[in-house]
């Protein structure tokens, strides 16, 4: 990059390797309009008070036009939690947050655990796999499954499918055929919902679908459209940043070997190494906001209406925030303090059992595959969004 206008989301360089171009923008322009007019802000300190500003909101008027409502995705995404303000945002939260509070996650540890070990089980006698379909991401996708009280029967295409999708949370314009794409699997999705809260109304159990559909019958505020739209941003997003989690730090600890041998050496390690994953190649590497009136950011004048862009990759790797070099991959750093979850209201439900997730599967594959090599680290296939950063696979052997 040679000026923050060179700077271009679409641009397949920057999914290779977003961080020099974050550096250049962080260093060159904290706070920069970009031609789209975008506001796009990189440092931590920036990000931060934009993630906890209550003048900025994530409803996003130009989104529910009637062209863009006309396509079933946008018009779903419209009725999630996270692309919603108070007081439609408290009540939908509220709602599904009793099903992630601590406690309830700290519960659901012995379970991930027997999760983890038979999806190791599965594949340990075939010496070798691919972390990302045969692992990272059967392991979030069962514990979702669990969650949301899916029966065992149905579960066999969500955890064989590892389509890339994520393109529509992008802020860039998609093709007729991505718009298409992510209208066959939102109403796909949202039909098998529709039928799980069926299943539920007459099969009640211990579990978040059936907690749904009594809010439903109790609360008519709450509409059979809303569960099934915030169900599926559950699910998605219950399993997307936990196989990208997984997925990328197992990548960058076998790209650093020094570390990787560090985290063996002293497996106590694993909770802040976690923390340092998060940081180094974050999952989510943006999120936005949208001014709710005339605002003030970092100096600038932002007008109502305007988007603005909290550039998440870019501040985990400030080096105002992080005390050495930011862009080295260190398991025993202290005081990580990765914005990965984003901030404020709309701070990740599941980010507690996101990390729970994380440490168990480290943990488990350094205990079970102490030789476990990846097949070609420095040739790898991303993921083609921007906003969700993640692997297609990870062939790995032992």
């Amino acid at each position: 990059m040679d000026s923050p206008a060179s700077f271009d989301f679409a641009n397949p360089a920057l999914r290779a390797n977003p961080y020099p171009a974050y550096r250049f923008l962080r260093e060159a322009a904290p706070i920069w309009r970009a031609p789209t007019g975008h506001w796009i802000v990189s440092t931590h300190a920036g990000c931060t008070q934009l993630l906890r500003d209550p003048v900025m909101g994530r409803e996003d008027e130009s989104m529910r036009s009637p062209e863009l409502m006309g396509e079933f995705a946008v018009a779903s995404l419209s009725r999630m939690m996270l692309f919603v303000d108070p007081p439609v945002h408290t009540r939908l939260r509220g709602l599904v947050s009793k099903a992630f509070t601590a406690r309830r996650m700290e519960a659901l540890r012995p379970r991930i655990e027997a999760i983890v070990d038979e999806l190791i089980d599965r594949v340990a006698g075939q010496g070798g796999m691919c972390v990302i379909r045969d692992f990272a991401h059967r392991l979030p996708v069962t514990v979702i499954c669990d969650m949301l009280g899916m029966p065992q029967a149905d579960r066999g295409p969500f955890l064989e499918e590892s389509t890339v999708r994520g393109r529509i949370l992008d802020p860039v314009a998609l093709s007729r055929e991505e718009l298409d794409d992510a209208n066959r699997g939102s109403q796909a999705s949202s039909a098998y919902f529709r039928g799980l809260l069926a299943y539920r109304r007459q099969n009640p159990g211990d579990d978040l679908a059936t907690a749904l559909v009594q809010a439903r019958e109790a609360d008519d505020a709450l509409t059979d459209d809303e569960i099934v739209s915030n169900i599926s941003l559950l699910f998605g997003a219950g399993h997307e940043t936990t196989t990208n989690l997984i997925g990328n730090g197992v990548l960058a600890l076998h790209r650093n070997p020094a570390q990787l041998a560090r985290l063996r050496a002293d497996p106590g390690l694993i909770p802040n190494a976690v923390e340092e994953l998060l940081r180094y190649d974050s999952p989510v590497q943006l999120t936005g906001r949208i001014a709710m009136q005339d605002h003030e950011i970092m100096g600038e004048r932002i007008a109502r209406g305007a988007h603005v862009i909290a550039l998440l990759g870019a501040a985990n790797h400030d080096p105002v925030a992080y005390a050495g070099d930011p862009d080295a991959l260190d398991v025993g750093r202290p005081g990580v303090r990765a914005i990965s979850f984003g901030g404020g209201l709309h701070f990740c439900l599941g980010a507690q059992l996101a990390r729970i997730e994380g440490e168990i599967a480290l943990r488990r594959l350094l205990e079970r595959l102490p030789t476990l090599r990846l097949a070609n680290p420095d040739d790898v296939t991303w993921k083609p969004t921007v906003t969700l950063r993640g692997l297609v696979e990870l062939p790995a052997e032992w």
